[in-house]
């Protein structure tokens, strides 16, 4: 039994059909213009013509309906399978994201080639039934800068799980390579080197119906972006407590226990050019200050004393170093923040849940992160200490 005629075979059939349609047109246009052509030829040929051009209509429909049922068969399969069939690597990855946050809030399954792509997605722990959070979306979420948390453009971040660093990173051969007296002491006191803890944290994104059925763009942005916010606001938290949670003494700059040096000053801007001049060198060099946005407008304002061009002046130019701003910084700080390190231990889990009473679901990550200052002596705090 002859097997099915493919489009590619139309196609030439439909070629050659054409190839004698024109000759024979071009035939009856010499013959009618030709007195010694009979008619009888002339009828014939356009006979001809017309079966030559019924069969040439039927084969290029039929062409354009195999044509369209290709399309939609190729439609079908990219619904069923994005990751396999888009036409990039940024828009197979967010189709494989998407398709993992739909498969276990459904509870669906995931595909292989998703599962290739967002890294290998480990099995379930054999204890806590705990699922990993693929590696490529553990990373992108991690480790990428975040806008809303100023202290990622200052300090180290990493994701290394049971991580343990220098406090210094380089020796000399001399026992007394540290200039810092007070470096000296706090290392004496400390030891040289920081370990890093495990502190649980949770972020939840919460996900409506039509978010969660829209498109595979919208859903991994809008889950995606409210991850990085959540881990964001609590990274922040936890460098710039003011009164932080039991066992997360260490992670805050304010706290009693890090007892980071306050240099006094009559106003903020005095006390920050206070601070910065009392860093060692070693420090002083590399020094960036973070504070609140509203506590540099109230320095402009008064160093400004009327003069509007000090509004638009960089505010490097106008406190000396590199400014960076945090409504949760309550006191200026400065120092060297290449001194400050966090890191996450390894891969978050993640579970799903429902709000039935909202309609909402629920993509909740829980990890471990630790945020050590590394350094103490490399930092100061600049407080503002009325005159007599």
């Amino acid at each position: 039994m002859p097997g099915e005629t493919t489009i590619f075979q139309l196609k030439e059939t439909l070629n050659d059909m054409g190839t004698e349609l024109r000759s024979i047109t071009n035939k009856i246009d010499e013959a009618l213009t030709n007195p010694a052509a009979r008619v009888e030829e002339i009828e014939q040929m356009e006979v001809r013509q017309r079966e030559l051009k019924k069969r040439f209509d039927a084969i290029k429909a039929r062409i354009e309906e195999r044509e369209q049922e290709s399309q939609r068969n190729l439609e079908q399969q990219k619904r069923a399978n994005p990751v396999l069939h888009a036409d990039t690597d940024e828009k197979r990855m967010i189709a494989a994201k998407a398709e993992l946050i739909r498969a276990e809030i459904l509870r669906g399954q995931v595909s292989d080639e998703s599962r290739n792509l967002l890294g290998a997605i480990k099995q379930p722990t054999a204890t806590g039934g705990e699922k990993f959070l693929p590696t490529n979306m553990s990373n992108q979420l991690i480790t990428e800068p975040l806008a809303k948390n100023p202290l990622r453009s200052m300090s180290p971040t990493t994701k290394i799980k049971g991580l343990e660093v220098p406090k210094i990173a380089y020796e000399l051969d001399d026992d007394g390579f540290i200039g810092d007296e007070e470096t000296a002491k706090e290392i004496e006191l400390t030891g040289d080197k920081v370990a890093f803890g495990r502190h649980k944290y949770k972020v939840k994104a919460r996900i409506s119906d039509t978010v969660l059925h829209g498109s595979d763009v919208e859903l991994t942005t809008y889950v995606e972006n409210a991850l990085r916010s959540g881990l964001a606001a609590k990274e922040k938290k936890v460098a710039l407590a003011t009164t932080p949670k039991a066992g997360e003494e260490h992670m805050s700059f304010y706290s009693t226990q890090n007892a980071i040096k306050q240099v006094p000053g009559a106003d903020k801007y005095k006390a920050i050019k206070a601070a910065i001049a009392d860093l060692h060198e070693d420090y002083r060099e590399n020094a960036k200050v973070l504070m609140k946005y509203s506590d540099y407008l109230d320095i402009v304002e008064t160093l400004a004393n009327g003069n509007a061009t000090l509004y638009s002046a960089p505010p490097e130019q106008v406190l000396g170093k590199p400014v960076e701003f945090s409504d949760d910084a309550t006191m200026p700080i400065v120092g060297d923040f290449s001194y400050a390190q966090l890191n996450y231990d390894g891969d978050p889990v993640y579970d799903t849940d429902k709000n039935v009473d909202k309609g909402e679901y629920l993509f909740v990550l829980t990890g471990w992160l630790d945020h050590q200052i590394l350094l103490k002596s490399a930092f100061r705090i600049a407080k503002v200490v009325a005159t007599p």
